[in-house]
């Protein structure tokens, strides 16, 4: 992916659970921005996720044992020596790939160690997001804030890392509290930060595996709080980490960014 005057192999990781109506367009909207690679990590669906995934130009990776952080580790074992950026978006859709670009510019031009996209900054669709998730996302953002002096409005699955410092995180947890785990350990780690605004879309076909669902959406919240509490005991805290919000040019919600 050649961006900001260089040239830099992206690789977008996509964790799937059961999103066989939306996961093609999903990985062509990605393509379109000229990555150099997508995976898509089948999390043990039951329906044609994978299949519909390679037809449309992904590299599909089976991890059977379900977790979402489980998913998104076997997408990272995946990614090859070669490759310099590693990006994590959701396969339903909700994600904007027009905004990979803004995610990556930062790590390129060596302002940033971890982009953070942020929803809230963004314009979301009508219904993309329901109130627990932007209440928890706040929460969350407070408490990093307090615990490391770090900036966080979001705890999106929209974000960009160059891969060997992912490696270096040591990245343990198996649940919806992977992501969580990462902005910790970024933050303890002392490493650059940016979040720049994203837009947001209601997911474009099948049914969520948390927002609307009590049950999960308490299992998920109960899995997040318990990684928050784990690691705060276990981390070493490192000098505070640089937050810079970046704002890119706006795009319109639904919309891909041109290429380059």
């Amino acid at each position: 992916m050649r961006i900001a005057g260089a040239d830099r192999h992206v690789t977008v990781i996509i964790p799937c659970l059961n999103e066989e109506a939306p996961i093609a367009d999903a990985v062509r909207e990605v393509l379109s921005q000229q990555v150099d690679e997508v995976i898509v990590v089948d999390n043990g669906s039951t329906d044609e996720t994978a299949s519909r995934a390679w037809q449309a130009g992904a590299r599909v990776v089976a991890e059977p044992r379900r977790g979402y952080g489980r998913a998104c580790a076997a997408g990272f074992a995946a990614v090859g020596p070669r490759v310099d950026i590693v990006c994590f978006l959701d396969g339903d859709g909700s994600d904007v790939p027009g905004f990979i670009p803004d995610m990556v510019r930062p790590i390129v031009e060596n302002r940033a160690d971890f982009v953070m996209g942020s929803r809230r900054r963004g314009t979301r669709e009508n219904g993309s997001m329901t109130p627990q998730q932007l209440v928890a996302g706040h929460i969350a953002g407070l408490l990093l804030r307090i615990v490391y002096g770090v900036r966080f409005t979001d705890m999106s699955p929209f974000r960009a890392i160059p891969a060997a410092k992912l490696a270096g995180l040591g990245m343990t947890e198996t649940t919806y509290g992977w992501n969580l785990e990462m902005q910790m350990r970024v933050a303890a780690s002392g490493l650059r930060i940016a979040e720049i605004p994203v837009d947001h879309r209601c997911r474009r076909g099948g049914e969520s595996k948390v927002s609307g669902r009590l049950l999960a959406g308490l299992s998920a919240a109960w899995k997040i709080s318990a990684t928050f509490v784990r690691l705060l005991f276990s981390l070493k805290k490192a000098r505070p980490a640089a937050t810079d919000v970046v704002t890119p040019p706006r795009l319109p919600a639904g919309n891909s960014r041109p290429r380059p």
